[in-house]
């Protein structure tokens, strides 16, 4: 199955859109490819680290949204482990920024009773960040309304790595079975637990995953959409929605006929 990338829309106001949308088929899980943040800025005439903080305004607003939606689990593509190669200045600011953003956001997690979660190599993080982080999640760990999951230091490949090096330990143990099975696979990844995520969206109109969720979004609908994350609005979200409402998944099988019950 291709991506389907957002076309051209007449403008439909988001009370329109919402009442498109079926509550009942919602998605459980939503993840979200945040790009184009240095684009943004870069058409303005203004330094990457301006986009960075435009775009916190846009993960304020989809995870308002969604909570208010009822979507369950919301993750966010916040920090791959490849984002380590950009400039040391960009990345100590985006260290920074993250910081600031849970301190501020603390109150909007609260208000909306959004629980906070972090999947990716955390312990790799700056000690001060991994500190912040542990806060906000024992402050909210009580909330279940949404989880709203930030994937740090974040990379498929290296999440499918430590789930072998998990099992790999894990079978050396007597009594072990040798033979792995996709759940043993599961098991040890970082989104335990959590259902696969349903919709991926993606911003900025790239047509790729970039190492993200890629077992979980094996069987996941991909929207993708040409405007930069800071621009990123509640009406785009709605849109995403409404189209994913419009799909029939089938999962590898076929579709039911039109007669059937």
């Amino acid at each position: 199955m291709s991506p389907t990338t957002a076309a051209p829309a007449l403008e439909e106001s988001e009370a329109a859109l919402e009442a498109r949308l079926d509550q009942a088929r919602l998605p459980r899980h939503l993840a979200v490819i945040m790009d184009g943040n240095g684009r943004w800025a870069r058409q303005r005439h203004l330094p990457r680290v301006a986009g960075h903080k435009a775009g916190v305004a846009a993960v304020r607003r989809t995870a308002e949204t969604c909570a208010r939606l009822g979507i369950p689990v919301l993750t966010l593509y916040a920090f791959s482990v490849e984002n380590w190669k950009r400039p040391r200045t960009e990345v100590d600011f985006l260290m920074r920024l993250l910081r600031e953003f849970l301190r501020r956001e603390l109150p909007t997690l609260r208000k909306n009773r959004i629980r906070l979660g972090v999947i990716g190599r955390v312990q790799e993080l700056p000690a001060s960040v991994q500190r912040s982080l542990h806060e906000v999640c024992e402050a909210t760990a009580g909330y279940d309304r949404m989880l709203l999951n930030l994937a740090l230091n974040y990379g498929s490949r290296a999440e499918l790595a430590d789930a072998m090096q998990a099992l790999a330990e894990e079978n050396g143990r007597p009594g072990k079975p040798a033979r792995i099975t996709e759940q043993d696979i599961e098991r040890h990844l970082y989104t335990a637990g959590l259902p696969d995520p349903d919709l991926v969206i993606r911003t900025s109109g790239e047509m790729r995953l970039s190492n993200f969720l890629l077992w979980q979004a094996a069987y996941a609908e991909l929207w993708v959409t040409p405007v930069l994350w800071p621009d990123f609005q509640t009406r785009e979200l709605l849109r995403a929605l409404c189209d994913y409402q419009s799909r029939h998944r089938r999962f590898g099988g076929l579709a039911a006929p039109d007669s059937a019950i």
